[in-house]
């Protein structure tokens, strides 16, 4: 059994994405082979990136750094929810990734991207930030669209289908997740 975190990757107030992190998680509880917890940015108030030296030093100063830190270790692979804002992820979890380096090492992650293009082109964004942080991403991602899985961009309502999306990614995300742990001496 691999440990999972669900990580709600918007801060934006009205945010569509808490519904869809609360979608996957939903669905990744249900597998017998992952305990999956929700992680959401909100809960943990990172300002705009505050340590003094670069986080591959791993000498962190601040409190919430030191609690991100502890929060991110403990997981063996990772399901970024992440909006799509100006062809690229939010903001907020550009910063929260580049608070921490090693605690993201050697694990693996999957992606669902929502947004009028399906949240592709965050997803992007975020596996060539997952290569430079040595975290394996594995291909099968789900995208939602804003036209065609909200009611009025508001409402999140996924076709069907999206749910064997969700099934697909973390089919591959589990084995990959496990098979990681050895290199983290797990």
């Amino acid at each position: 059994m691999i440990d999972l975190a669900v990580i709600l990757g918007s801060t934006r107030p009205g945010r569509v994405g808490e519904a869809v992190a609360k979608w996957v998680h939903g669905i990744a509880v249900q597998r017998a082979d992952v305990r999956a917890e929700l992680v959401d940015l909100k809960d943990h108030d990172l300002p705009l990136l505050d340590e003094p030296v670069p986080p591959s030093l791993g000498q962190y100063s601040q409190a919430h750094t030191q609690a991100w830190a502890a929060t991110i270790e403990r997981f063996d692979g990772f399901v970024f929810v992440t909006p799509e804002y100006n062809h690229s992820t939010s903001a907020a979890l550009k910063n929260a990734i580049d608070y921490l380096f090693k605690e993201w090492n050697n694990k693996a992650a999957g992606f669902v991207g929502y947004g009028s293009a399906g949240g592709v082109r965050a997803v992007e964004h975020l596996r060539l930030i997952m290569a430079e942080l040595q975290v394996a991403t594995v291909r099968n991602q789900v995208m939602l669209s804003l036209y065609n899985d909200f009611e009025d961009f508001r409402r999140f309502k996924p076709a069907p289908r999206h749910e064997q999306a969700v099934q697909a990614m973390l089919d591959q995300l589990v084995p990959w997740a496990g098979a990681l742990r050895a290199l983290r001496g797990k």
